[in-house]
């Protein structure tokens, strides 16, 4: 049943992403460039709304089959991301002022905590701290509003944001099959299968992409899925962001070094590393495929490390924080060298 329902949510977010690709579709919202636009082509951005329509109507079919329709828990985190959908679609299709949009994340964020997903300790290789209420209360909701809002961040390059949905939530998946955690595997299942249906035209070059209602609300889930696995005690917290690592390292370091420079965050911009690679020629595809390597690698890692020693979970740590930093001296030296072949060009 499983295998079903997530075939299901693969074909239904492939015939749906299909249709929104063709300009009489009424849900065909152009997705115009812009100064942090990598794409140069107006481009559909409705694939979110297939996405989200094949993971809701399986992701209930799972609820109700797995007997778990009167865990109110899940209403709660269901409503809070249909709350982000909402916004997000509005303004996809109208433009919202910034200020809206994070007061109705943060009424999401904020729902999932009373909904009992709080962050109720900290966990580390052979550690494990209990955190007050209070701090569990206050860290709940801003993770799961800078989750979703760096989804949004990255989601500028095809195949990029949706490749790390599959990976993602297809690790998670198998983590809960692990820890015998029906439910949680059978849902991360049905959102990786929507994706890879929705991929199916977003892989460069893309047809269509997943738009603000695809990116934030799934950056939403991933927050309130790590959440659900720390609080069920599914896999450690660490482990979700050590998964999802291609994204937060990116964007919140990016965003450190903006703050530090002075620059207004909020403003549209090209400097997140995945950007830059593009930039320094290596296109979207070369780009993308590489990203894959990296997320594939976190996650085979995540995989492997869950039922290893304390010694040896604390070494992957250690290896994946020299890893970042190579990439990034990497990626800035790259960026150089293309800055100044570009400036010899223009003097020749």
């Amino acid at each position: 049943m499983n295998i079903l329902l997530a075939a299901a949510a693969f074909f239904i977010s492939m015939v749906v992403t299909r249709r929104f690709c063709n300009p009489m579709s009424r849900f065909h919202i152009l997705d115009q460039p812009n100064d942090r636009s990598l794409h140069s082509q107006p481009t559909p951005r409705s694939g979110g709304l297939a996405i989200l329509l094949a993971v809701y109507v399986c992701g209930i079919g799972a609820i109700y089959w797995l007997g778990q329709s009167r865990d109110s828990s899940y209403g709660w985190m269901g409503g809070s991301a249909l709350l982000v959908a909402g916004v997000s679609y509005i303004d996809d299709r109208f433009t919202l002022p910034s200020g809206v949009r994070f007061i109705v994340h943060i009424l999401a964020a904020a729902l999932i905590a009373f909904g009992g997903f709080v962050l109720g300790r900290l966990e580390l290789p052979g550690l494990e701290l209990p955190l007050p209420y209070w701090i569990g209360v206050i860290f709940t909701p801003l993770f799961a509003v800078w989750m979703l809002n760096l989804y949004n961040f990255m989601d500028g390059m095809d195949g990029f944001a949706g490749g790390m949905t599959v990976f993602g939530f297809g690790t998670f998946a198998i983590l809960g099959l692990f820890a015998e955690s029906t439910l949680f595997s059978v849902l991360n299942l049905i959102i990786a299968a929507a994706v890879m249906g929705f991929l199916v035209f977003n892989f460069p070059p893309a047809r269509i992409f997943m738009g603000d209602v695809g990116s934030s609300t799934l950056g939403f889930l991933a927050a309130s899925m790590s959440l659900w696995a720390a609080h069920e005690q599914v896999f450690p917290f660490w482990l979700a962001v050590l998964i999802f690592s291609p994204f937060i390292v990116d964007a919140t370091v990016t965003l450190i070094r903006r703050l530090l420079r002075g620059e207004k965050v909020w403003q549209a911009h090209k400097t997140h590393y995945y950007q830059r690679l593009v930039q320094a020629g290596w296109g979207h595809r070369k780009t993308v495929l590489w990203e894959y390597v990296l997320m594939a690698a976190c996650a085979g890692s995540a995989i492997w490390v869950v039922r290893q020693t304390e010694t040896v979970q604390w070494w992957i740590i250690g290896f994946w924080t020299m890893v970042y930093a190579l990439l990034i001296a990497m990626v800035r030296r790259l960026g150089a060298g293309n800055l100044r072949a570009r400036k010899e060009d223009r003097r020749a």
